[in-house]
């Protein structure tokens, strides 16, 4: 912009210069190429900003291609808690004892290679406490699910990272989508789903024209208090699974004979009950589920009162709908003592509430000022 300045005032400067003296021979000549000059540079200008404008502002088919990328990553999470569940369900956690990025990734071929590392196995206290009768086959079980669940996530991290890469060479990211891209790599596993799958909705779903009203701000408020009420009680739900909390009162509503059961403090100090003792990692489930099963209920007798976007009102019911299913699930797997497949497809079930309290949100999301 200097130098066109610059050139504009050299031109002016001759065209006084020339009122004042008579010109040369060669004055027209000199002022047509400093006219071309200026006007060949201003054009380069522009189209330099124009081709930057278009590389810093994503296209709607770029901005397509990261949503669909993104969900395609938070279905492949939903597969590795899901896989991660029925690990912990079927006690194969602890069947892999060593651990190697690389190495691993061949599980044994031979009978000599299984025998070693079943005798691995063996040197542990998981085996020698409570599976000390188990035989070959049986291990050979337990390593494949450990080891599906280990190459699962290493699946997800290529998933996620290598298209980063790509894309980011590619320029599809805008300033502010760098950041939350490189947020994300923080979150591969299941904060990774919650993150994947909200920048892919808000990138896939345009926003709403709503009127910014009260009941609107107050719905929206209800609707963010709900879904972290469902992160905590599939949070919950994952210490209910470790622990197996599931099997030590299986009746409903009352646990036993009593709604608050007599062993709910029992380890010192009280803080240590939350996270190890089964009977209170039980009671917390129980009534984190009840309070999400309340408030969605609550969100969605609200919502019905308000003009909402048809997409809007069919996230809201199908978060109520899979809330009560979700709850349903849950006394079923209570009350038949936690049988491995009701149990994996409820542990299912809350990632899929989680992802519709997620959907919902992006559907009242503010609009861009």
């Amino acid at each position: 912009m200097l130098l066109s300045s610059v050139r504009t005032a050299m031109f002016c400067g001759c065209r006084g210069a020339s009122r004042g003296f008579q010109p040369s021979n060669r004055s027209p000549q000199l002022r047509q190429w400093l006219v071309k000059r200026s006007q060949s540079t201003i054009a380069t200008q522009a189209e330099a900003a124009s081709v930057q404008a278009a590389a810093s502002v994503p296209s709607v088919a770029s901005n397509r291609i990261l949503g669909r990328w993104l969900l395609g990553c938070s279905g492949l999470v939903v597969g590795a808690v899901v896989l991660g569940g029925v690990t912990r369900l079927t006690e194969s956690g602890l069947s892999m004892v060593d651990w190697h990025l690389v190495r691993e990734m061949r599980p044994p071929q031979s009978k000599a290679e299984w025998e070693a590392e079943f005798s691995k196995y063996q040197q542990y206290p998981e085996f020698k406490i409570m599976n000390h009768d188990m035989t070959l086959p049986e291990f050979k079980f337990i390593f494949y699910m450990e080891w599906g669940h280990r190459m699962w996530g290493r699946l997800v991290g290529l998933a996620y990272v290598l298209p980063t890469i790509y894309f980011w060479r590619k320029g599809y990211f805008t300033r502010s989508m760098k950041g939350k891209v490189l947020g994300l790599c923080g979150f591969v596993f299941f904060q990774g789903l919650l993150g994947c799958l909200w920048t892919g909705l808000t990138l896939l779903l345009p926003h709403h024209k709503i009127a910014e009203t009260t009941r609107l701000m107050q719905l929206r408020r209800f609707a963010k208090g709900t879904g972290g009420l469902v992160f905590l009680t599939a949070l919950s739900g994952a210490f209910v699974a470790g622990l197996d909390a599931g099997l030590v009162y299986n009746s409903f509503p009352k646990m036993g004979e009593r709604w608050i059961p007599d062993d709910l403090l029992a380890f010192s100090p009280a803080l240590k009950n939350v996270f190890e003792n089964p009977t209170t990692v039980q009671f917390d489930h129980r009534i984190l589920a009840i309070s999400s099963l309340t408030a969605i209920t609550g969100l969605y007798l609200f919502s019905r009162r308000m003009m909402l976007p048809r997409r809007a009102k069919v996230a809201i019911n199908l978060l109520a709908a899979m809330a009560y299913a979700q709850v349903a699930l849950g006394i079923s797997t209570l009350l038949l003592y936690v049988p491995t497949p009701l149990a994996a497809v409820h542990q299912s079930g809350s990632v899929a509430l989680l992802s519709l309290a997620i959907w919902v949100l992006a559907e009242l999301r503010k609009l861009p000022k």
